[in-house]
This record gives structure tokens, C-alpha cells and sequence, in this order.
């Protein structure tokens, strides 16, 4: 009697743990609060200006015809204080890219600026700024891209973190294993929630790669397809360097997108501005995988990654004639490409049929594949992470002080000619 008391009232508490476990594990797919921690970054000495004074004075400069420093921008970006003056500080940026000095925007201060949009709710400006980096210089390094990618994916707002993770393949960033997965896990999210990524034939009229449509909205047709080809980029790079199924199954994935884009489009549409390599044939790159699988010990393929292939392949076949969807008609070597459908088809079920026999397919789905991964391996990344930043920090001390006694002395100098001129 006494024992079954003791468990009825242990009861719960047994169900608060479980609980309490798999909140714990879910909170360990994202970076340890260690690793967002701006204790690192605030120590630095810090330089305190007056912001109203800098702007002035940048004013100035600039109506006089003169390069701002980067000192003077980097003080403005360390000074900021609310959301208001982040606001005032992407004018300057702008204004400063656009300057005979552009070139000289510090890291550091790229870094202060993703720090100070986390710090003040502005995190849209940061997004802004880095998908307009042309206009404002911005490119941040791998660990300032996690920081803010981690944010987007804890606030599970996994979109926004697909538009950063295609910063970082525009970028050829994916160097730290951290940044790789952090990707893959935003992006397989993403694509668990089924978004509408398909190329399609063009009902509207509108002429094709213009991205308008005749009556001058954006054309979603040209949108999609776009939005395919970085995602397919995305994930293939991000998962070229993890030997796990997941990486494999992402490489298979991402080779497919850009596959049907090929064969969509042509080959144009998917290296232009793109990290791609020119040579046609993705869709057999992506056959390439699946036969690798096949002689690769301990690696398997998510069997809903493998219907995914199969489903573009069956779309592609459907298109009437192999045509692509636009106007314009395929170049040759497209066409070739094309024409190689029929044995891309018959060569994928003879590969599928090796991994059913091989038992080399895993029923779980991409996105249970990578957070699986990012439980067991992202942990681990952290310590290297964090002493490299450490250092990364110390170095960019290091240059500012350099900087500063630079100008310093260059003060000295002209004011020594000004007295002397006298």
C-alpha cells in the first residue's frame, strides 16, 4: 500500500523530468548561452564618444569633400546606446561605403554593428544590411553570422535565418563545422514547413527573367525559381563537408534544386552571381551522391529526401518536350542536358533499388537527420569557437590601438605644420 502511494506521488514528478529532459535537448540544438555571451566583446576598453559630435563632425568631412576614418565610424558604431540611433547609424554606413575610404571598414566594426541590432531589437536592419552589402560593406565572418542566425532560429523565425544562411553561401563561409550546422538546421526547418519552391511554366506572359509581371507586380513564377536555386546552393554547400547522413542527404537535395533549375532554365540561370561551378550535368552530380552512398560505410539517405529527387525528376518529365519555362530558347549545351532526362530517370530507381537492397535508406526525414546531428556535434564546436573569437577580439584590439596611435600622431604632425607655417 505504502509503495503504491510512493509511486502515485512520484508519478509526476518522473513526467516533470522527461519534460523538463526534452526541453533541455531542444534548447541544445541552438547555441549555449555562453556562446552569445557579450561578456567577451563588452571588455574590450571602451573609446566613449559623443554620437551627436561624431555625426557632426562626419557631416563635415563629407560636405568639405573629405574620407571619413574608419576610426571615426567605428567609434560611432561602439557608441550606439538605443534602436533610434541604430536607425541614425545605417545612413552613415551608407554614406561611409560610398566614400573614397569604403575599403576600410574594420571587421570590427561589423561585427559591433550585427552585436548592437541584436542588442537593441533591430535585428531586421542587420538583415537589411547584410543582404545590401554592396551598398554598406558588409561582411561579417562565421562567428558573427552564428550569432545572428542562431537568433533567428531561436525566435524560430526560420525564414529569416534561410535569408542569412544564403548570405553565408553568397559569402563562401561555411569554414567553421558550427556554421555548417547551424545551417543545415535552419534550412531543413524551413523545408519542413513545406514552402512553395517550384518551377513551373508561366501562365501570366510575363517576359522571361524580368522578375515583373505584365500587369508590374513581382512575378512569383520568377521569385520561386530563384528562391530554389539558393536554396538548393545553400544546402549543397553546407553539407559538403559533413560525412553523415545528413550532409549526404543535403548535398543530394541541394544538387537536385539546382537540377531542375538547370534543366529548367539552362545553366546560365544557375551559376550567374551564384558559387556554383559552371559545368552543366547537377542533376547527374546529384545521381553521383546516391552512388556514393551506396559504397560509403555507415552512411545512409533520408528516404524523404529520395521522393523529393523523385519528385522533381517527374515534374522535369512532365514539362512538354523537355522545353524550359521561359521564352527564351535553351542553348546547346542545355539542350544536350536536356536530352539526358530519360537516363537520369532510369539511372536514380536502378540507385534507389541499390540502397532498398543495401538497407542504406533512413525513414527519418531531413530535418530529424540534422537536428539529431546538431545534438550531437554542435556542443562540442563551441570551445573552439569561442577560444578563436577570444583571440579574434584581442587581435582586433590590438589593430585599433594601432590605429589610434597612428592618428595621434598624425595630429601631432599637422598640427607641428600649422605652427610652423605661422
Amino acid at each position: 500500500m505504502a509503495a503504491s502511494i510512493l509511486q502515485r506521488f512520484l508519478s509526476p514528478v518522473q513526467t516533470f523530468t522527461k519534460c523538463v529532459n526534452y526541453r533541455l535537448i531542444a534548447r541544445r540544438c541552438l547555441l549555449s548561452p555562453a556562446y552569445t555571451d557579450p561578456a567577451v566583446w563588452e571588455q574590450r576598453p571602451r573609446d566613449a564618444q559623443d554620437l551627436g559630435q561624431l555625426a557632426s563632425l562626419m557631416d563635415r568631412t563629407y560636405e568639405r569633400k573629405f574620407p571619413v576614418s574608419s576610426l571615426v565610424i567605428a567609434r560611432f558604431i561602439d557608441n550606439l546606446s538605443s534602436k533610434e540611433e541604430v536607425d541614425q547609424a545605417q545612413y552613415y554606413l551608407h554614406k561611409f561605403r560610398h566614400s573614397p575610404n569604403c575599403w576600410y571598414l574594420r571587421d570590427w566594426t561589423t561585427h559591433s554593428w550585427i552585436r548592437h541590432c541584436l542588442k537593441y531589437g533591430a535585428r531586421d536592419k542587420a538583415l537589411y544590411t547584410l543582404k545590401n552589402k554592396v551598398q554598406f560593406g558588409m561582411f561579417p565572418d562565421d562567428f558573427t553570422f552564428n550569432l545572428l542566425i542562431d537568433s533567428f532560429i531561436k525566435d524560430k523565425d526560420f525564414k529569416g535565418a534561410c535569408s542569412l544562411v544564403e548570405e553565408v553561401m553568397l559569402q563562401e563561409s561555411f569554414e567553421r563545422i558550427s556554421t555548417q550546422i547551424l545551417s543545415l538546421y535552419a534550412l531543413s526547418k524551413y523545408l519542413a514547413s513545406k514552402p512553395e519552391l517550384s518551377v513551373s511554366r508561366s501562365v501570366c506572359g510575363c517576359a522571361a527573367g524580368s522578375g515583373q509581371c505584365c500587369d508590374g507586380n513581382v512575378c512569383v513564377v520568377n521569385v520561386q525559381w530563384q528562391e530554389e536555386r539558393n536554396m538548393g546552393a545553400s544546402l549543397m554547400l553546407a553539407g559538403l563537408k559533413q560525412e553523415n547522413s545528413a550532409g549526404f542527404s543535403a548535398r543530394l537535395l541541394g544538387s537536385a534544386l539546382i537540377g531542375k533549375v538547370e534543366l529548367s532554365r539552362g545553366i546560365h540561370a544557375v551559376f550567374h552571381e551564384m558559387p556554383l561551378i559552371w559545368t552543366s550535368g547537377y542533376l547527374g552530380r546529384a545521381l553521383a551522391v546516391m552512388d556514393a552512398v551506396c559504397d560509403f560505410r555507415d552512411v545512409k539517405l533520408s528516404e524523404e529526401v529520395l521522393d523529393h529527387v523523385e519528385k522533381i525528376l517527374q515534374d522535369l518529365s512532365v514539362i512538354s518536350d523537355g522545353q524550359n519555362v521561359t521564352e527564351t530558347p535553351l542553348e546547346e549545351e542545355d539542350e544536350l542536358e536536356t536530352q539526358k532526362l530519360p537516363e537520369y530517370i532510369n539511372r536514380f530507381k536502378e540507385l534507389k533499388e541499390r540502397l532498398v537492397s543495401q538497407h542504406k535508406m533512413d525513414s527519418r526525414s531531413l530535418e530529424s537527420l540534422v537536428s539529431a546531428l546538431t545534438q550531437q556535434t554542435l556542443a562540442a564546436c563551441e570551445d573552439a569557437d569561442m577560444a578563436e573569437y577570444q583571440q579574434t577580439v584581442s587581435n582586433w584590439e590590438t589593430e585599433r590601438q594601432q590605429l589610434i596611435q597612428r592618428e595621434r600622431e598624425t595630429k601631432e604632425k599637422n598640427q607641428k605644420e600649422r605652427l610652423s607655417k605661422q
